[in-house]
């Protein structure tokens, strides 16, 4: 009986002690949580920082929706620099030209004098490297409030950003490179109104408006540009061979080594005598635009001109 006691108690202690034992692993588990919520808690959150990423990135979207292209158009826009003596003309108020086509934006500036020979989009150092692009000047006629006419530069600058400063290095007839920073701002559309670069010019006509015949025709043609010491002579020769007009046209130099007319570039026909060139009539009784390069200069020139083919005079060749 004696040793049932005792077997009861010492069941009795062991129970307690291993009771004790879980209560005490139950705490330590518990200690250890809150340590672990509690270091949890002194760490920036991974939830915190992507919420902060993604408001940093709302600004940025909302930058580049402002900057919206101009469309497709002719405007008249400031044109602003860094130096007094590099200046659009003063006959210009400021201004140039800014044509925008396909999103692509060029300003036609008219400058102080013909001391300026070249100018390039970029830093100096690179404009003097071999193979660098260098934007050519064309001959510009401006007039002054007292009525007296200048013969200047200008030069077509392409336009990376509105109302932005960007690089435009320039070379003087002393042959030496400058860095400058110019702008471009307050673009207004021009008196033909925005859309006038997307649409036909009045007047204009195509080969199909005309229902020309296949054949040789004499037609008289206006020209205007450059500084009138050259022109291209008039009556022209057009050839008309289904839907493709070609004109020969003859220069009153022997100077023009190239042309250019909507991008593609054509070579004279001949080698001796006046300039002649064989080019596309890409409408009638409208301007076209063209570029002729003169080498008559120090250095090669492109030139802007434009050719208006007369419908209303054009008579068959016999």
């Amino acid at each position: 009986m004696k040793k049932k006691r005792i077997t009861i108690l010492g069941i009795f202690l062991l129970t307690c002690m291993l009771s004790g034992g879980c209560s005490g692993d139950s705490s330590a588990q518990e200690t250890n949580v809150k340590e672990t919520v509690s270091a949890t808690e002194a760490v920036p959150g991974t939830e915190t920082e992507e919420i902060s990423t993604e408001t940093e990135n709302v600004p940025a979207e909302t930058e580049t929706e402002e900057k919206a292209v101009l469309p497709d158009g002719i405007y008249t826009a400031y044109f602003d620099t860094d130096s007094s003596m590099f200046q659009v003309n003063e006959a210009c108020d400021g201004k140039g030209t800014l044509t925008v086509e396909n999103g692509e934006m060029t300003i036609h500036i008219s400058l102080m004098s013909k001391k300026i020979v070249n100018l390039y989009p970029g830093l100096a150092e690179d404009a003097a490297k071999d193979g660098a692009k260098l934007l050519m000047p064309t001959e510009d006629s401006v007039t002054y409030s007292d009525g007296i006419t200048e013969e200047v530069y200008g030069f077509d600058v392409p336009v990376p950003v509105l109302d932005e400063e960007f690089d435009l290095a320039l070379i003087g007839t002393k042959g030496i490179w400058y860095d400058h920073k110019v702008s471009v701002s307050n673009p207004e559309p021009s008196e033909d109104g925005a859309q006038a670069q997307s649409t036909p010019e009045d007047g204009a006509q195509a080969e199909s408006d005309l229902e020309l015949e296949d054949g040789t025709y004499t037609v008289e043609l206006t020209f205007e540009g450059g500084s009138g010491k050259a022109q291209v002579l008039s009556p022209a020769t057009v050839t008309v061979a289904g839907e493709t007009v070609t004109a020969t046209i003859e220069w009153s130099s022997p100077n023009y080594d190239y042309m250019l007319v909507d991008g593609e570039k054509y070579l004279p026909v001949n080698t001796e005598g006046n300039s002649v060139f064989e080019i596309p009539v890409l409408n009638f009784d409208a301007p076209m635009d063209v570029i002729g390069d003169t080498v008559a200069m120090s250095k090669p020139h492109e030139i802007a001109y434009t050719l208006t083919f007369h419908s209303d005079t054009m008579k068959p060749v016999e």
